[in-house]
């Protein structure tokens, strides 16, 4: 076979177009270029040169799909992972909101009140409200779905019951 340089400059332009064309970023396809040049070389003396740009191009073309699965792969994970949404604004009065969430019924409220803003705990609000600390988690485990469901709610435009006052001149802005 013929000298890896002469194969080198006969046949780089044409396989960096390839790669080019195939992945659509010039220092990727300059990578994969190499890469190319770097398996010939490997295998230079095992490969038949009637057949070395096909082989090339192939070569290159296995590269590029490679780097898709890989990107695709990424792309999926990195919406699998996404960081956590915003917590509420700093501005928000959390009090008002419980206070103030029509979804709530009022031992709801109560029980998010006592446990979330004044730090009690189940066994003291149950004491408090004369009910068994089972009924105190459960209807803090409901309150808490409704409150999901109410914040989702404003997430997606319908401010439900997180709306504060009146906004002013339109403003979306949760206080």
């Amino acid at each position: 076979m013929a000298d890896f340089e002469a194969i080198y400059r006969t046949h780089a332009s044409a396989v960096f177009r390839y790669a080019l064309r195939t992945v659509g970023n010039r220092p990727l396809a300059e990578d994969i270029t190499s890469e190319a040049f770097l398996e010939l070389y490997r295998n230079l003396h095992s490969i038949d040169e009637g057949r070395l740009p096909a082989w090339l191009f192939t070569v290159v073309k296995n590269r590029a799909v490679d780097h898709w699965r890989k990107h695709a792969v990424e792309q999926r994970y990195a919406q699998e992972t996404r960081p956590p949404e915003a917590a509420p604004a700093a501005g928000m009065d959390v009090e008002a909101w419980l206070l103030r969430e029509p979804a709530l019924k009022p031992i709801h409220r109560v029980c998010l009140v006592l446990h979330f803003v004044h730090g009690m705990t189940r066994a003291e609000i149950g004491q408090r409200l004369n009910i068994s600390e089972i009924r105190v988690k459960g209807h803090l485990q409901y309150a808490l779905q409704l409150l999901r469901k109410a914040w989702d709610s404003a997430k997606q435009g319908g401010l439900h019951g997180l709306e504060a006052e009146a906004r002013p001149s339109g403003a979306g802005a949760l206080k």
